[in-house]
């Protein structure tokens, strides 16, 4: 039978624990989400002229305006949703390319996601994922052109090359970190201009360039390095999804149950503590970023060998830097990073059809990637328009501190 004492701490634990619940990061993170849409209703409202229009006269006839700036919301949500996810006008095989699309630009975002995670969690900020991806797509397409081996084992020699090129990158800022206290956000930022001069470098270079020598871009990856597809030829979805997702459980696994990732974690934390105790910072530090760097490579094999088939000078596009605020969107939580990364691939992937259906530039979706990242840069804002109640850490102290559950 429970004292007196022990029940009035259950009743004052109780409205405690709620409080934390719904004043929680990921709380936060999903009102982040829908503030971030709210302000792109308000612009696609001003970049609607029948909106405009009745707005003039608002007070004699206000039903004008607010069906106006219903429907001009809604059209453009529905039409962004059915582009990204499924759309009832199609049929067949067709009615699946939404979400076919949405998984294909998720795969890179995924794994560059968790590339800028990792090293976040290790307390790196690896702002050279962009150059990672490059050099792991470089990497890639040449073994995938340029050495004739078997079916499975040209396609395995591919990604590892990938993923070797980016561990290359990426252990190379872990290391002038380590010896020469240089900081990775300089190194990086300066190794992603080395790799786009480096890639605009060979796609000019006969040997990677495609004859007849006159535009910028490599070989064809032989069809025996080419990822499979998943859901048919027609649909450009593939296994590089597959191993997307299971990057994300090797990562969760590293952190989580291996001694690799208690030292890891332990850097850090907090890395004066770790030196203390005998852990070599240095060498962590070195490879986290040989990490980071592979997955952020593995991220451009998967663009070359599933996607393009071949390198251009946008291979990358912007995946790199999406993927600093996919990182901060899922909370640098492996599972987390695979929701934002499928959140921001069906942003992409419904621009498009948003655009030719109701008129919004798909320039709204990089305005809505950029108010995700500004409303999780500031909690604090968030509970207030949303009368949150605070709990849960900061994105500062998650950025070096333990998974956000």
């Amino acid at each position: 039978m429970s004292s007196p004492s022990l029940e009035k701490d259950r009743q004052e634990a109780a409205p405690r624990r709620r409080r934390l619940y719904w004043g929680g990061s990921w709380l936060v993170t999903v009102f982040a989400v829908v503030g971030a849409l709210l302000v792109g209703a308000v612009l696609i409202v001003i970049g609607d002229q029948p909106s405009r229009q009745s707005a003039g006269y608002f007070f004699s006839y206000p039903q004008d305006f607010l069906l106006n700036v219903w429907y001009s919301v809604r059209d453009a949500y529905l039409a962004l949703l059915q582009g990204a996810v499924y759309n009832p006008n199609f049929t067949g095989t067709a009615a699946l390319r939404p979400i076919s699309e949405t998984l294909v630009n998720a795969t890179p975002l995924i794994l560059a996601g968790l590339a800028v995670a990792l090293s976040f969690r290790v307390g790196l900020f690896n702002i050279g994922a962009q150059g990672q991806i490059i050099v792991g797509a470089i990497a890639a397409a040449w073994v995938g052109f340029a050495i004739d081996l078997p079916v499975v084992l040209h396609l395995l020699a591919a990604l590892v090359a990938g993923v070797a090129g980016g561990v290359v990158w990426g252990g190379v800022v872990g290391l002038l970190k380590a010896r020469t206290g240089a900081h990775e956000v300089i190194t990086t930022i300066m190794l992603n201009y080395v790799a786009i001069n480096l890639l605009t470098f060979l796609l000019s270079v006969r040997g990677f360039q495609r004859a007849p020598y006159t535009q910028a871009i490599s070989e064809q990856v032989d069809g025996s390095a080419v990822l499979p597809k998943l859901l048919g030829s027609s649909l450009r979805v593939n296994l590089g999804l597959v191993l997307a997702v299971l990057a994300a459980v090797a990562v969760w696994w590293l952190f989580e149950r291996s001694r690799l990732g208690f030292r890891l974690r332990a850097v850090g934390a907090n890395p004066d503590a770790a030196r203390t105790a005998g852990m070599g910072v240095g060498r962590l530090q070195v490879v986290s970023m040989a990490l980071a760097g592979g997955l952020a490579g593995l991220a451009g094999a998967t663009q070359v060998l599933g996607v393009t088939g071949s390198v251009t000078g946008s291979v990358a596009g912007n995946i790199g830097f999406d993927a600093i605020t996919v990182a901060l969107l899922g909370r640098n939580n492996p599972y987390g990073v695979i929701a934002a990364g499928l959140l921001f691939g069906g942003l992409r992937a419904g621009a498009v059809q948003m655009q030719s259906v109701t008129g919004v530039p798909v320039d709204l979706v990089g305005v809505l990637q950029a108010l995700v990242v500004l409303f999780i840069a500031a909690p604090a804002l968030v509970r207030a328009v949303f009368r949150l109640r605070a709990g849960g850490p900061a994105v500062g102290a998650e950025l070096s501190g333990g998974w956000s559950r």
